[in-house]
C-alpha cells in the first residue's frame, strides 16, 4: 500500500489576499491537493497544519474518516476553530489521492454525483468593485446607477442570483460598510442607524431593478447588527423579494426569532465547525438553508452536516468565496448531497486565478460543470503559483 510521504504548502498572491494550497504526496507518487485560507482570522494556520499533519506521515493515506477521527481526538481538548481548519485541509488533501487512486472523481466516493450541473450564484456582486477594482481589472463601482447596470449583467451571464453586501453610496466615497470587522464606523455598538437603512434599501432597489425579477438577490449582513437591527432590515427590505437574508449569529434562539418575525428566508452557520455547532441552529430552525464551509469542515464532516440538516427539511449550500480549488471542493459536495440549495462563487477575481489551476471551473448559463476526472478534477499549477509570490 502506499505511504504518505511529504507534507507541503504553497501560497500565491490573489489581489487582496493570498491563496493557500495544502499538497500530499505519497511515495508512489499521487498527489492530492487542498484549498485553505489564512485570511480573515486564520492567521498561522499553516503551522497548525504542519503539526498535526506529520502524524501521518509514513501511514496509509487510504483510511480519511480514520485519520481525521485521530486528529479530532489529538485536538479534542481545543475544538473547532483553527483545529478544525487544519484537520479539515488534510482531510479533503487525502480524498483528493483517494479518488485518484480509484480513478473516480471524489463525489463518487460518498454515492454522487446527484446532479452534474450545479446552479451557481454570483457572490460579493459588486463588493469587490468598491476598492479592488484595480486588481481585477475592471471599472470600479461608484453609483447605484452601475449597481442597476452590474445586476442587469449577472440576469444576461444566465446565473440564478447574486449575493452582495452593504454597499453606500450616501457619502463622500462609494463604501462598504462593515463594522462587525471593524472596518466601517459603528463598531462595537453595531447599532442601525436611519441613513444605514435607506442606504441598504437604495441598494436592493437598484439591484432589483437590474437583475429583473426572476433574478434572485441575496443579502449578506454578516456580523454587522444586534438582532434588533437585523430584524428592522429584515422587514424593511420585503419588497425587493429575495432569496435571502444573510445573517450570521452565535444565538440560535436570537436568529429563530428573526426568522419568525420576517419575511425573507433566512439563511446562516457558515461560521460553525462541526455537527457539534450547528444541532442547536437546527433544533431551534433558527434558518431555512445552512451554509457550510468545506474548507474550514471537511467534505466529510461536511456531509453529515448535509445529513443532519436534512432531517430536519432543510437544504444546504457551500460557503466559497476561495479560489477554484476550493470551488471544485464545493461542487463535489453540492453534487453528493440531495438537499442542495444552490452554490456561491467569487466571479470578480483577479486575472491570473483560472491559471492556477490545471483545469478551471466550466461555468455555462449559471451553472458549473461537475468534474469527472479522478480526485478534484483539476491540480494546482504550481509554476504559476510561483509566478505570483504571496504578499
Amino acid at each position: 500500500m502506499p505511504k504518505i510521504a511529504r507534507i507541503d504548502d504553497l501560497h500565491c498572491d490573489a489581489g487582496w489576499r493570498n491563496f493557500s494550497f495544502l499538497k500530499i504526496t505519497t511515495d508512489d507518487g499521487i498527489v492530492g491537493w487542498s484549498e485553505y485560507s489564512e485570511n480573515y482570522g486564520s492567521k498561522g494556520l499553516t503551522g497548525v497544519i504542519h503539526a498535526l499533519a506529520a502524524t501521518l506521515v509514513g501511514q496509509d493515506p487510504g483510511p480519511v474518516e480514520r485519520h481525521s477521527a485521530t486528529l479530532y481526538a489529538l485536538t479534542r481538548q481545543a475544538p473547532g476553530g483553527m483545529n478544525q481548519q487544519a484537520i479539515a485541509a488534510i482531510e479533503n488533501a487525502l480524498l483528493d489521492i483517494k479518488g485518484k487512486a480509484l480513478g473516480v472523481p471524489v463525489s463518487a466516493l460518498f454515492g454522487g454525483p446527484v446532479r452534474e450541473r450545479l446552479p451557481l450564484y454570483w457572490s460579493h456582486c459588486g463588493t469587490y468593485r468598491i476598492a479592488r477594482a484595480a486588481a481585477m481589472g475592471v471599472e470600479p463601482l461608484r453609483s447605484l446607477d452601475q449597481v442597476e447596470r452590474l445586476g442587469a449583467e449577472v440576469a444576461r451571464r444566465g446565473f440564478k442570483a447574486l449575493k452582495t453586501n452593504i454597499l453606500r453610496f450616501d457619502g463622500a466615497a462609494p463604501d462598504l460598510y462593515m463594522p462587525g470587522f471593524t472596518r466601517s464606523a459603528g463598531f462595537p455598538e453595531l447599532n442601525l442607524d436611519v441613513r444605514t437603512l435607506e442606504a441598504i434599501r437604495a441598494e436592493m432597489a437598484a439591484f432589483r431593478a437590474g437583475a429583473g425579477p426572476t433574478t434572485g438577490i441575496l443579502l449578506d449582513l454578516n456580523f454587522n447588527f444586534k438582532t434588533e437591527g437585523y430584524l428592522r432590515i429584515a422587514r424593511a427590505i420585503e419588497p425587493y423579494d429575495l432569496f435571502w437574508l444573510e445573517i450570521d449569529s452565535f444565538d440560535p434562539q436570537a436568529l429563530a426569532d428573526i426568522r419568525r418575525a420576517s419575511t425573507p428566508p433566512i439563511a446562516s452557520c457558515e461560521s460553525l465547525f462541526g455537527r457539534r455547532q450547528f444541532r442547536p441552529f437546527f433544533e431551534a430552525h433558527a434558518m431555512d438553508v445552512a451554509i457550510v464551509d468545506v474548507p474550514w469542515n471537511g467534505l466529510i464532516e461536511s456531509l453529515k452536516i448535509a445529513a443532519m440538516a436534512e432531517t430536519y427539511e432543510m437544504n444546504v449550500a457551500p460557503h466559497n468565496y476561495y479560489g477554484h480549488l476550493s470551488s471544485l471542493m464545493s461542487a463535489h459536495f453540492c453534487a453528493a448531497v440531495p438537499n442542495f440549495r444552490i452554490m456561491e462563487i467569487d466571479i470578480d477575481d483577479v486575472p491570473w486565478k483560472d491559471e492556477l489551476v490545471t483545469r478551471p471551473p466550466i461555468i455555462e448559463q449559471g451553472e458549473l460543470v461537475l468534474p469527472t476526472a479522478p480526485g478534484w478534477g483539476a491540480d494546482i499549477d504550481e509554476a504559476v503559483v510561483r509566478k505570483h509570490p504571496p504578499k
